[in-house]
């Protein structure tokens, strides 16, 4: 029985992969392009099978999902903050302009209050700690308010929000047998709350699917028609997102 010829198909579908296949080249050698939008292409010399692209994307798979899950990961050169009057922070889409004060006003050291972030002024040597207090006290006591529509629309009882740092990753979850949870970066609180929601559809999808695979993608556009829009503009957004540097950390 004769090997049926790769590109024979338009596609390859292994799994929950779906790849398009690239024209023939004179290349020796299997090839997986993960595109900007997430899509797969499989690049193979004109005498590559189906078995061998098949067993190769299989052996690759792993590689194929952390590539896809970097697609949604915060990228781009370090923002830095300076702790000193005028300084610009970002919360739900605003900027608002940091004040220093004379006083403790907070248990955290930092309020916003009348359009403008207030920092006590002996916490400045701490600020960057002090501000990720008040994105994770107050911008996740938000979440945890703004998630419960959504909660509803995917058919959860209760998702627990966990407000934390989480490196490069916007978000991060995973289902379990218990009650459902799902990690937001406090960082996330930067946005406007359009693309925060897309945060929380990603994340809560993960609760269906722990992969970026077909499904995965049809879970977000049923809870989120039309999420390509927030998708695209997240990727370009992040890129100026404060994670937390300063000038003297910097």
């Amino acid at each position: 029985m004769t090997a049926a010829a790769l590109h024979d198909l338009p596609s390859l579908v292994v799994g929950d992969l779906v790849l398009q296949v690239e024209p023939p080249s004179d290349r020796t050698t299997i090839e997986i392009v993960v595109d900007r939008d997430a899509s797969l292409r499989l690049k193979a010399p004109p005498t590559a099978t189906v078995e061998r692209a098949t067993q190769f994307v299989a052996a690759k798979r792993s590689w194929v999902y952390r590539k896809l899950a970097e697609k949604d990961a915060l990228t781009g050169p370090a923002v830095v903050k300076q702790f000193v009057e005028g300084e610009g922070f970002a919360y739900l889409g605003r900027s608002y302009r940091l004040t220093l004060t004379t006083e403790s006003e907070s248990r955290n050291g930092v309020r916003l209050d009348r359009g403008r972030f207030h920092l006590s002024s002996d916490e400045v040597g701490n600020g960057a700690a002090a501000m990720r207090r008040w994105y994770i006290d107050v911008g996740g006591r938000w979440l945890r308010r703004r998630i419960r529509p959504w909660v509803a629309r995917i058919g959860e009882d209760e998702v627990t929000v966990e407000v934390r740092d989480l490196g490069y990753r916007w978000g991060s979850a995973r289902p379990s047998d218990g009650p459902q949870r799902i990690n937001v970066h406090w960082a996330t609180l930067q946005l406007p709350p359009s693309l925060i929601d897309y945060v929380l559809v990603h994340e809560l999808a993960h609760l269906r699917e722990t992969n970026h695979t077909p499904e995965f993608w049809s879970t977000v556009t049923r809870l989120m028609p039309g999420y390509e829009t927030h998708k695209t503009t997240l990727s370009a957004i992040g890129k100026n997102v404060w994670l937390g540097s300063n000038a003297e950390n910097a």
